[in-house]
């Protein structure tokens, strides 16, 4: 039986260096070494929404194989350089586009026929590695796809291949020791996110236009934010996660506290649209019983709904570039007719999530450590003090946590959802940043414990600052969606955060839907043939 990774092996980065295309970078010390990208002429389908896709195919305007050739040759053309797609099943694609080509002839009208898709690599694909970036597993291949992904392709999607992810799903940005590293199409020295960075990269630079990705501490929202796009978290327990298993384990119809999957695109109707075709219960579990029914959007105009806005966090720093972008927004909405309010004491204790966060998202690592390990966590913990409410110590106490102590975390889980469950009686949204920053530049410094990012000129805990945003939501189980409002002075893309009211997914949605039509969304990079690399890192 092959050996389940250590804390470390999980929280550590590995990868080699990926080449880079997209504009001139905007990050300190660059050498003067030019990288050429091939050239590819564009086409009106590279950023069509999957809705639009959808509506050309049944008006036979193009069809899917054309489709897929096309996205197939974006993919070849530029993602040598960006390295978002690292695992391509192009042939069994042609063969699927081929297919919804003659259901379209027949008149069929499946929610995604005959479009292209890409899938985030940790889901179990039939015939693909899933190999979660450790080198150890980059042999295995599962028997069958992940449900999710199967429902995707009942629903007529094309499949090109899967996006690269940091190694174990354990960091913000997409870099492991199997695939090497992604890069942002906006800025080619800085990273596109992660765990899910390679599907947003991917949708940026245009190679499809569906991802399907996964989150536990951020894993869709912040690569949504740095790229641009649009990115749903949904309801916890929404969206059956069966097949998105580590490798070399069963896929079981098993639900984990904290995380979940979900839709990224780049534009809010195409959340919708791919919600409705991967959310509902398992028919192995719960659908052997139950049936969907979400709850529809409380409004349908802008003016009509009630938001909260939060634009800086008790427990760590939010970029002023990033609190501007916030700023700028209320001040549309509230010409819009939207009601906003700006008093954070309405909330629920922002504070108190995110420590309950770093407690019970410690805890889900520490317990992959081999059994022998333990003692190491337990004597890590017992070195800070019980009055220490940092976030280092709660990470520290998570991963020793006694049944006990979970038992306790859950009631308060229990009773921070309860204050949710008020709050949304007043309110229909919260606004607020979905990271403290733009993208970063590349980072593969070990220890991650030991990282520092930098906000606004000073250097804090990168592990906290990329916790603190993803919280709220997580604890809580709440929807929340990521759409593009703005860009710093240097073109980077910065999103909204949108959390909404349990099972209230297509509220929150509807909000980034409205942003969209009222403000506009996302706006594609500007992609250059060559430009200047990165120093070395």
């Amino acid at each position: 039986m092959t050996r389940r990774p250590t804390r470390r092996e999980f929280l550590l980065e590995a990868g080699a260096c990926a080449a880079s295309i997209a504009v001139g970078c905007g990050s300190p010390a660059m050498s003067e070494q030019t990288i050429s990208a091939p050239e590819i002429a564009t086409s009106e389908w590279d950023y069509r929404s999957a809705s639009d896709l959808v509506a050309a195919l049944r008006r036979r305007r193009i069809s899917a194989l054309e489709l897929a050739d096309r996205a197939i040759a974006r993919i070849e053309a530029l993602d040598s350089l960006i390295n978002a797609v690292p695992v391509r099943d192009f042939e069994r694609a042609r063969t699927a586009a081929r297919a919804a080509d003659a259901a379209l002839a027949r008149g069929e009208t499946g929610a995604l026929l005959g479009v292209p898709v890409t899938v985030k690599e940790s889901f179990n694909i039939a015939g693909l590695p899933t190999c979660w970036g450790d080198p150890r597993f980059k042999h295995f291949t599962p028997k069958e796809d992940a449900l999710a992904v199967s429902r995707m392709k009942n629903s007529g999607a094309v499949v090109l291949g899967k996006t690269n992810v940091s190694q174990w799903l354990s960091d913000w940005q997409s870099d492991n020791g199997v695939y090497g590293k992604t890069n942002n199409p906006f800025d080619l020295c800085r990273t596109p996110g992660g765990s899910s960075g390679g599907s947003a990269a991917a949708l940026a630079a245009g190679f499809c236009a569906l991802s399907l990705g996964s989150d536990m501490g951020g894993s869709l929202r912040e690569p949504a934010h740095y790229c641009g796009i649009y990115a749903h978290r949904p309801t916890e327990g929404l969206v059956p996660r069966r097949g998105h298993a580590r490798p070399e384990t069963a896929p079981l119809p098993v639900e984990h506290d904290l995380a979940v999957v979900g839709p990224m695109a780049r534009s809010a109707a195409d959340l919708a649209l791919a919600l409705d075709v991967i959310a509902g219960p398992d028919e192995m579990t719960s659908g052997v019983g139950y049936r969907l029914a979400l709850p529809a959007p409380r409004h349908d105009r802008l003016s009509d709904y009630r938001a909260l806005v939060i634009d800086a966090h008790p427990l760590g720093p939010t970029a002023q570039v990033v609190r501007d972008a916030l700023v700028r927004l209320v001040d549309r909405l509230a010409k819009a007719g939207v009601s906003v309010s700006d008093k954070l004491a309405l909330a629920p204790d922002l504070a108190q999530a995110t420590r309950l966060h770093a407690r019970l998202l410690s805890a889900y690592w520490g317990a992959g450590v081999p059994f022998a390990d333990y003692q190491k966590l337990f004597r890590e913990a017992g070195a800070f003090s019980p009055r220490d409410r940092g976030l280092a110590a709660e990470r520290a106490r998570g991963a020793a946590l006694s049944f006990r102590e979970w038992r306790g975390a859950e009631d308060e889980r229990a009773q921070l959802r309860q204050k949710w469950r008020d709050f949304f009686r007043d309110f229909d949204v919260v606004l607020c940043p979905a990271a403290p920053t733009p993208a970063f530049p590349h980072d593969r410094s070990t220890p991650l414990e030991a990282r520092r990012i930098s906000v606004d000129g000073k250097l804090y805990s990168y592990l906290d600052a990329h916790t603190i945003w993803a919280a709220p939501a997580t604890i809580a189980g709440l929807p929340a969606t990521v759409a593009p409002i703005d860009h710093d002075g240097a073109g980077l893309p910065i999103g909204v955060q949108i959390i909404g009211p349990f099972l209230e997914d297509r509220a929150t949605i509807a909000f980034a839907a409205l942003l969209e039509r009222a403000f506009g969304g996302f706006t594609p990079p500007a992609m250059k043939s060559a430009r200047r690399a990165c120093a070395k890192e």
